[in-house]
């Protein structure tokens, strides 16, 4: 019984690993590159990155996501351990991380990456063809870019209108988007992964989370006594509530599937 757990409890600490690194690296460099220290660009030793030592040259502490994301993906892999997807337990941990790694990055820095979009790509048309077929994974790519590319669009008019509107008010307008370019590729890899039909509910699934978080960030403003007339102008990435969505149906109980038809 120890071994089997020693199995998967190691495999979610190196895919911690990888999920910290790549959130490290490729926001600031594009590419697969030495991790530094985000105060000094200090450049971190192999042993002192991956045991999460301060830095040698100005001592800032590596903070709390590292540790976070190193525990998540424990838990995450020995859940899909004993509990596995028919993808299997490898591809499930491989899809796991490349879903760690877009929502560690989009709520970091509100970006997701064209390099982890190809990634994803592969990853999710492989996934789909094992798991669906191939007609059903590229139906539901291009339905999720389709659905996506619509709400884009819609998402680019509120955005002109709220710039007008804070133009009118005397506020300084900036150019946040309610949903991004790299919003619309994750919703073609995770209708890859999830096939036709599930791919709207999915989608649908990640706005209502988008929504009830939002929804509850407002009400923590008004309790804290925050709360002003642009909280409802304040922007959320919605990368990580799709991939929350797809999480949620690919691995959790089939009572999630079970709501749409087949």
């Amino acid at each position: 019984m120890t071994l089997v757990l020693i199995i998967p409890i190691l495999a979610g600490w190196v895919s911690g690993w990888i999920v910290n690194y790549l959130a490290d690296t490729l926001p600031l460099t594009r590419r697969l590159s030495r991790p530094v220290c985000s105060q000094c660009n200090q450049e971190y030793s192999v042993a002192g990155y991956l045991f999460f030592s301060r830095c040698p040259e100005c001592g800032q502490a590596r903070g709390l996501r590292p540790w976070i994301v190193q525990v998540v993906m424990i838990i995450l892999s020995l859940y899909t351990w004993f509990r596995p997807h028919a993808m299997g337990y490898v591809l499930g941990m491989f899809l796991l991380t490349y879903f760690a790694v877009v929502v560690v990055i989009d709520l970091e820095h509100r970006l997701i990456l064209h390099p982890t979009s190809i990634v994803g790509a592969l990853l999710g048309l492989g996934i789909g063809i094992f798991v669906h077929g191939i007609f059903p994974t590229l139906l539901g790519g291009l339905g999720g870019l389709v659905i996506m590319l619509v709400l884009y669009y819609l998402g680019v008019l509120f955005s002109k209108i709220r710039t007008r509107r804070m133009k009118a008010t005397g506020q300084e307008a900036d150019d946040e988007e309610a949903l991004g370019a790299g919003d619309v590729i994750l919703a073609c890899v995770l209708g890859f992964v999830l096939g036709w039909p599930l791919i709207w509910f999915g989608l649908l699934l990640g706005i209502l989370l988008g929504g009830i978080i939002g929804v509850v960030l407002i009400l923590a403003l008004i309790v804290s006594g925050r709360y002003g007339k642009n909280a409802l102008m304040v922007f959320i990435p919605y990368g990580p509530f799709f991939v929350l969505s797809a999480f949620l149906i690919l691995f959790l109980p089939n009572w999630i599937v079970n709501v749409v038809p087949k």
